[in-house]
């Protein structure tokens, strides 16, 4: 099990050995080869002139091999064709390696240009790649810009990144204050991953939340069926505890993610195998692609997502979608909720000014009786914010018509919510306070 987990780690079990034989010959460690001193002297002679001159001389040969096999043994302590490495052999190799797992990453955001424009946000065939969000939220911070954190309501489906809500807020605000920090598809669970791995450096600053209550519509959204649904960001839930019940992965799988969290090298060749190799392990790909050259895919070009929306910009009814009961589910059983609630009082726990944007959801959407039962959870998700005085705004519903669906605005929505909460009293007061 332990050589297991290591090759998770490592991925590279081949490379590690050549790795410890290139030490020990440069530090002349010794092979395990027969000692000289048993060696067969004597040499057996076979005749057939005499009855029994075959069976002695057989049976001479045979003690001098035995003489032989001990005298070796005496001095052999491992098997013939292992190296061996002394303790002061072992700590060279494990420094070589950790050097290597420590630098690699550090070296490569040096050659690989990341100049993010105002409007950037993470490329949607880049939404599995951490390592692109890790530098996005480096970078933020960096130009003391505030970082909105969300799901693709942020990140903006239906929008080009010059019409999400960010770039909205920005020109209301007269200069580029706001960074897109929404991950397409990051339910609260996943979220409660990001912020606490690959956003640690928001801290001490002021940092936007956004809520999509959406995802607490029902027991399947919540993650709490238990049968094994396939959804988004399965590396970034919790993978032990708390219990995720329909999340089926292996023990040894759930141990590598722990590990991805923690070695920025996992993070990083995970970068590699999502850029150049079709999101596929080098070695996969090598097996797929036998005749290309793996050092052809590295690509050092600059990460510029796509100018143009990832879905079709109409409006729902144009969709044909029609009106829904959704049954929503009690918040105090939600999985969602809890690892949303984690995330604020985490960046909190930071030293951040939290802000919190509930919504808005398309209420057109809901039969009467399913609006009741999303209105009375909305209340209870203000109440909880309220009792805790992290401030908040619950955005009101938008023309039918500024909708895409259930919950994503169109251009015009995310300039009317940009409006709504720009004009906030709540709002103003928390960005022109202190951190």
């Amino acid at each position: 099990m332990v050589e297991k987990y290591l090759g998770l780690l490592f991925d590279w079990q081949d490379w590690l050995r050549n790795l410890a034989r290139a030490v020990c010959s440069y530090f002349d460690c010794r092979t395990i080869a027969p000692s000289p001193s048993g060696e067969v002297t004597k040499k057996a002679k076979v005749g057939h002139n005499k009855s029994g001159t075959v069976k002695q001389n057989t049976f001479n040969a045979m003690t001098n091999k035995e003489q032989t096999t001990t005298g070796a043994a005496s001095e052999m302590q491992f098997g013939s064709n292992t190296i061996r490495l002394s303790v002061r052999d072992w700590v060279i190799a494990a420094s070589i390696v950790l050097t290597v797992m420590i630098l690699t990453p550090t070296v490569w955001k040096h050659l690989e240009p990341f100049n993010p424009s105002t409007d950037f946000r993470v490329p949607y065939d880049l939404s599995d790649d951490y390592w692109v969000y890790q530098r996005l939220v480096e970078r933020t911070i960096q130009d003391e810009r505030i970082l909105v954190i969300g799901d693709s309501v942020i990140w903006g489906e239906y929008v080009d990144p010059q019409h999400t809500l960010l770039r909205h807020l920005n020109d209301l605000c007269g200069e580029d204050r706001f960074a897109n920090g929404g991950l397409n598809a990051s339910h609260p669970l996943a979220l409660q991953g990001l912020v606490r791995y690959y956003a640690k450096e928001v801290k001490d600053t002021r940092v936007i939340l956004h809520c999509n209550l959406l995802w607490m519509s029902s027991v399947e959204r919540d993650l709490r069926t238990e049968m094994e649904i396939a959804f988004n960001h399965p590396r970034l839930v919790p993978q032990f505890l708390p219990r995720v019940p329909c999340y089926k992965a292996s023990s040894a799988e759930r141990m590598g993610n722990v590990i991805d969290h923690h070695v920025s090298l996992r993070v990083w060749v995970n970068h590699l195998n999502v850029t150049g190799f079709e999101s596929l392990d080098i070695h996969s790909w090598t097996l797929e692609n036998p005749y290309e050259n793996p050092f052809d895919r590295i690509n050092l070009a600059p990460i510029q997502p796509k100018d143009k929306p990832h879905s079709r910009p109409i409006a729902w009814t144009e969709r044909g979608i029609q009106r829904r009961d959704i049954p929503w589910i009690d918040l105090d059983k939600s999985l969602q909720w809890r690892a949303f609630r984690t995330t604020a009082e985490l960046l909190r726990d930071r030293g951040n000014s939290v802000f919190v944007i509930i919504g808005p959801l398309n209420e057109h959407m809901l039969t009467d009786e399913s609006r009741d039962r999303f209105r009375t959870m909305s209340r209870q998700a203000e109440s909880w914010l309220a009792d805790r005085e992290i401030a908040y705004y619950a955005a009101v519903p938008l023309p039918s018509r500024e909708y895409a669906d259930a919950s994503h605005p169109l251009d015009a929505g995310y300039k009317r919510l940009a409006r709504q909460v720009y004009d906030q009293t709540e709002f103003q007061h928390w960005l022109r306070g202190r951190p």
